[in-house]
């Protein structure tokens, strides 16, 4: 396994860099730090003598051929994007673990029995596009048209610019030209490291995912209230929405605890609570808190229940306050049970 494990240090330590941006890395979607690990891969991959091809939303697909060229392939991978300022090992160890294999494979003389396809998807991190996971979409012929049209956080030009720029055709992807026929494979495996302190802290070293956590996500939610002097404004005449958040905040750790106190499972986020810079100030009242909230679970029952948990606190919170929730658009995805046979 000494072939595999050098490639994984090359590869990941040339990632890292290449796409360094203190604290951390960034590899921009359809940008030059994403650009630079999908070099990284073909290289890789070419000289262990994959079959190398780039479809028309830019997913690299690297075949090891196997001796049943016919036979639904096994393919492995993951994405090579990155938050701004995100860790070099998240998607990248999953394409990292395809080239490995393949490494291995070829240094112990062995062909698979059908195709091993290592596939490194674009634009997988939503900070770039507001977009779920285009490129797998784009590659299935799945992807919304009117998506191409998102715009990027940082440019605000389309996410169909941003792809013709990088060299790929939108247009086809516009038309769900389907760019790899799902029907050839057999199987699909993505090594990922965790993204949080579990496997660590019950010392065990690799877990296996049993099912991926839908959910739905406010972006925009605010609590509208009425701005007002500290000194003058008695409570009774107070509609706080920095208050009418903290209600929102205690009400979702209430129903979470309820969750758990049944054996289910949940994750409840609320990431941002932002006020105004140029109106609040430390004598002042907040009459308007934006907030985002981050609902996960892999049970619908779950998530079916702390909607209408939503709904029953906004109507509580303004009866109390005075302070009107809004939640905005609601963005969501949906579970995804992983296939038994697999575990």
């Amino acid at each position: 396994m000494k072939s595999g494990a050098a490639l994984v240090r090359r590869f990941l330590g040339a990632l890292a860099e290449g796409s360094r941006d203190t604290p951390g890395v960034t590899r921009d979607a359809y940008g030059p730090g994403e650009q630079l690990a999908h070099d990284l891969s073909r290289r890789e991959a070419t000289a262990l003598g994959c079959e190398v091809r780039t479809d028309a939303a830019g997913n690299l697909m690297m075949t090891f051929p196997g001796a049943d060229r016919k036979a639904p392939c096994l393919m492995l991978g993951s994405h090579l994007d990155s938050v701004p300022h995100g860790g070099n090992y998240d998607g990248a160890a999953g394409v990292a673990a395809g080239l490995a294999l393949v490494a291995d494979l070829v240094a112990q003389g062995v062909q698979p029995a059908q195709d091993l396809i290592v596939v490194a998807f674009r634009a997988e991190e939503a900070a770039w596009f507001p977009v779920s996971y285009p490129g797998s979409e784009a590659m299935l012929g799945t992807l919304d048209p009117a998506l191409l049209e998102a715009p990027h956080s940082r440019t605000g030009l389309t996410l169909a610019h941003h792809m013709r720029t990088a060299g790929f055709d939108p247009n086809a992807v516009r038309r769900g030209e389907r760019q790899f026929d799902p029907a050839r494979i057999s199987a699909f495996i993505e090594v990922h490291i965790e993204q949080g302190p579990v496997l660590l802290g019950e010392g065990v070293p690799v877990g296996l995912v049993t099912a991926i956590a839908g959910g739905f996500r406010h972006t925009q939610a605010r609590a509208l209230g009425a701005w007002a002097h500290s000194g003058a404004t008695p409570r009774r005449y107070r509609r706080d929405a920095v208050l009418a958040v903290a209600d929102m905040a205690a009400g979702l750790d209430a129903a979470w605890d309820a969750i758990e106190a049944v054996g289910r499972s949940a994750n409840i986020t609320i990431g941002v609570v932002a006020t105004d810079p140029a109106l609040h100030g430390g004598s002042r009242v907040a009459g308007e808190v934006s907030f985002c909230l981050d609902i996960r679970s892999e049970f619908q029952q779950v998530l079916d229940d702390v909607r209408n948990d939503l709904r029953t606190l906004t109507t509580q919170i303004a009866e109390r306050r005075g302070v009107a929730v809004e939640l905005g658009p609601e963005f969501t995805w949906q579970i995804a049970q992983m296939d038994a046979a697999l575990l």
